[in-house]
């Protein structure tokens, strides 16, 4: 697929998307959600990718955006984790792209902020993204008055997972895709679909899934790999 508003490049078992529409600030149109979306539903397949890496060129990760279900669900649901690197501004779809993320890390100075109601619309699409990265609380205050905040307020309410100086952002980006790169690749999906599987429901009503779960990865060439390294006091294939 010919690309013309993402950029791929691949670094070992990383893949690294770049939002290429700089002269927009990376605003969605058609074509980049289209692209996005194919390209991360492609990676899904490629067993020698581990973790893919969300950036964005030029001066902004990206501004406001016509946010489609489709691609936020996407990236939410990727068995792949997904790094977001932020910086300049993630506002509307921006920040909701932001929520749908795994571990965002953003630049101090990075302008947030769920803008949609001063546009007399509303962050719908994004909301059960962003929701459950900064609660009900949060959400209350930032969807209505659409207010913008920095990095530092984004890093407290749960956003993003970390907030460094713009010289340090690769660096930062790097350490969260080293750690990813420690852990077994499936364990890190099967991880991610438990997340969803379990978030918000009564322990009583995950019991048993959970016990198969645990049982079936255990029994896994990967559990059981994984285990053998543990008490052979060596590092599993997986780890570079």
């Amino acid at each position: 697929m010919n690309l013309e508003r993402i950029e791929v490049q691949f670094d070992g078992p990383v893949a690294r998307i770049w939002l290429n529409r700089p002269s927009a600030r990376n605003a969605f149109d058609g074509l980049m959600v289209t692209e996005l979306r194919k390209t991360l539903f492609d990676l899904r397949t490629v067993d020698t990718v581990r973790v893919v890496v969300l950036g964005g060129r030029g001066a902004s990760f990206l501004r406001e955006a016509q946010a489609l279900a489709d691609l936020f669900f996407t990236v939410y649901e990727s068995p792949k984790p997904v790094v977001a690197r932020v910086h300049g501004a993630a506002l509307g779809g921006g920040a909701g792209l932001v929520a749908a993320s795994d571990i965002p890390v953003a630049a101090l100075g990075t302008q947030f902020g769920f803008t949609e109601v001063r546009l007399g619309i509303l962050p719908a699409v994004i909301s059960p993204y962003v929701i459950g990265k900064i609660g009900e609380s949060a959400a209350r205050e930032l969807f209505v008055t659409g207010e913008r905040f920095e990095a530092v307020r984004a890093l407290e309410i749960g956003l993003v997972r970390a907030a460094v100086p713009e010289a340090d952002l690769d660096a930062a980006v790097e350490g969260r895709v080293q750690e990813l790169l420690k852990a077994g690749p499936r364990a890190v999906a099967e991880a991610k679909a438990l997340i969803r599987e379990v978030a918000f429901r009564r322990v009583e009503d995950v019991q048993r899934y959970t016990v198969e779960r645990i049982a079936e990865v255990r029994a896994s060439p990967e559990g059981q790999e994984g285990m053998r390294a543990f008490l052979e006091k060596r590092k599993p294939y997986w780890v570079p």
